[in-house]
């Protein structure tokens, strides 16, 4: 299937690739169909792209660039939906927002993906991590560091 971005760029994908958010994203909640694309310039940035919405794609980074000990705890009921088994592939990752001219990563409400059954979820952490820890991407091939 084709689908057209407004990042990208018209993209193929097979349906294989799509992963679906049940309950859609935390202020996109009616997008339920997504793809998670790599950054053509920086290997530790990904993109949560909208199959539905052209013009909707989202920074992610892992949590482990920014914060070696993170640990999600989330309330079992957050996750029910995604069906999790001990055997299961799970990957946890954190959406990058601007603030003026810096970069912040929210680490109380990560995307937690089950690879396995391409099923993701938005969650919100019961711990108080910051919500807009500033951090800076380098440019081509480096890596995320936390801003000074």
């Amino acid at each position: 299937m084709r689908i057209q971005t407004s990042r990208f760029g018209q993209i193929d994908a097979t349906p294989e690739e799509i992963i679906i958010f049940p309950q859609g994203l935390i202020g996109f909640e009616s997008s339920r169909q997504w793809l998670i694309l790599p950054d053509p310039e920086n290997s530790d940035v990904a993109w949560l792209q909208s199959v539905a919405q052209p013009q909707v794609a989202l920074p992610l980074v892992s949590p482990r660039k920014v914060a070696p000990d993170y640990k999600v705890n989330v309330p079992n009921r957050q996750l029910s939906i995604l069906k999790i088994r001990n055997s299961d592939r799970i990957y946890v990752l954190n959406v990058v927002s601007k603030s003026g001219k810096t970069l912040t990563v929210n680490l109380r409400s990560p995307v937690v993906v089950h690879l396995t059954k391409r099923l993701a979820c938005h969650v919100i952490t019961s711990d108080s991590l910051p919500l807009a820890l500033p951090i800076t991407i380098d440019s081509p091939g480096s890596s995320v560091r936390i801003a000074a």
